[in-house]
């Protein structure tokens, strides 16, 4: 009996890379031009101390390093986390425990965020550290949920030609099962990016930095420029991720399936 081989993700040819790049090219283009024209605007006003002490380069370096930091830790936390317990939820012993666990994951993200962190302030104390367990479990149940979605959704047949021609459990998972679920991964832990980077700038209510800093001084006292300095860098970095996120999908998505 012949079997057809699943498709998997291959190096990726010069081709491709064309393609890539010609698909994904707007978005850093747009990202520049805001970031400039913002850039522009904030020099051409004429500032007092207090906007002036709050644009400083180091300052925004160093509230960019946190927001940074927090999102990066929090995101790899996440998908070892969730895409572990995604693929123990679609083995058959446990695959009656998946609906549980994804309704326990809601539970974060359906939790206001700002309330989350309030709570776990009072319970852990403030800092970095309560900041990341917030994001987690505001970041959590898109990744576990895609990756549950992702592996259920592989063709059975696929699975069984590889049983069918010797290939071991773990195997089949890691050449045929997880290749094929890997757009689908991706896809989460995107949304998962944007939650985190969007959430962080509440970090700063419990003394985590980060770019809501400069979000809540604009607001507190009034200063626009810092407001929405504070605010276009957030959302930049947000859609710079989501960007990532998308070119990384593209890149991995096995050939066959675009």
């Amino acid at each position: 009996m012949t079997t057809t081989a699943a498709p998997t993700a291959t190096l990726t040819p010069p081709s491709r890379w064309r393609s890539l790049l010609r698909s994904h090219a707007a978005m850093p283009v747009v990202l520049a031009v805001v970031l400039l024209a913002t850039y522009l605007w904030v020099q051409s006003l004429q500032l007092d101390d207090i906007e002036r002490r709050s644009l400083n380069a180091d300052i925004l370096v160093r509230m960019l390093a946190e927001h940074l930091k927090l999102t990066a830790v929090t995101t790899v936390i996440v998908v070892i986390v969730a895409v572990g317990a995604g693929i123990l939820l679609t083995r058959p012993a446990l695959r009656w425990l998946a609906p549980a666990a994804t309704g326990l994951a809601n539970i974060g993200q359906a939790t206001p965020a700002i309330g989350l962190l309030v709570l776990l302030s009072l319970w852990l104390g403030i800092g970095f550290t309560t900041a990341l367990i917030g994001l987690i479990a505001y970041a959590l149940l898109p990744v576990l949920q895609n990756t549950i979605v992702g592996l259920n959704q592989v063709d059975r047949k696929l699975i069984e030609a590889g049983h069918g021609i010797g290939m071991s459990p773990l195997a089949v998972l890691t050449r045929v099962e997880l290749p094929l679920a890997v757009p689908v991964i991706l896809a989460g832990v995107r949304t998962a990016l944007v939650l985190a980077v969007g959430v962080a700038t509440l970090a700063t209510f419990i003394d985590a930095g980060g770019l809501g800093g400069l979000i809540v001084t604009g607001i507190k006292l009034q200063r626009t420029p810092v407001l929405v300095t504070g605010a276009v860098l957030t959302a930049a970095l947000a859609l710079l991720l989501d960007w990532l996120g998308g070119v990384i999908t593209d890149l991995f998505r096995p050939r066959g399936l675009g």
